[in-house]
């Protein structure tokens, strides 16, 4: 038995007509969603409906398919808003180079080179205090170190780092 169970032609055209038929539905749904975004909305749908097809065998035996992909529709929405996965802004113009972002490759080689000459312990206390955003707190739990002692490490490493960083210091903080 396949993914669908019983015949897999057979529950793969009944799942075809469905995403046919209930797909204009879902999209209105999730252009209302979605503020008006036609590319959004789309992407929403189509998620909505792996998800439906990935569990068919549940979906077919819903009593109500439309409202039970509609549910997934709406929390995916839903997860994809709390999690902010998408920081895309429409601009007007588009520059003609990169700057500055946060994903600046030539930055990012810089920060790991100077992180890379920093000790593991004091790595690992900025990493976990500034990249994974714990706190003191958290941070001297996972590290088994008392909380003063992380923050002792947090100051000093971030002196030997602005020192590695030298002059590329000023390009990292214009971000």
């Amino acid at each position: 038995m396949g993914a669908f169970g019983g015949r897999h032609e057979d529950r793969l055209a009944e799942f075809q007509e469905f995403a046919t038929t209930a797909g204009p539905r879902l999209f209105r749904t999730a252009l209302l969603l979605t503020g008006g975004d036609w590319h959004q909305a789309e992407d929403l749908v189509q998620t909505a409906l792996a998800k439906a097809f990935a569990s068919w065998g549940r979906v077919r035996r819903a009593d109500n398919r439309d409202a039970y992909v509609r549910t997934a529709l709406v929390r995916v929405h839903l997860s994809q808003r709390r999690l902010r996965r998408s920081t895309e802004r429409p601009v007007e113009a588009v520059p003609d180079r990169a700057y500055g972002v946060p994903g600046d490759p030539a930055l990012r080689v810089a920060l790991l080179a100077a992180l890379a000459q920093l000790s593991p312990k004091d790595r690992a206390v900025l990493v976990l205090r500034y990249w994974e955003d714990r706190s003191v707190e958290q941070t001297s739990s996972e590290l088994g170190l008392r909380p003063g002692t992380v923050r002792n490490r947090s100051m000093a490493a971030l002196a030997r780092l602005r020192e590695l960083l030298g002059s590329e210091r000023e390009s990292l903080t214009a971000i």
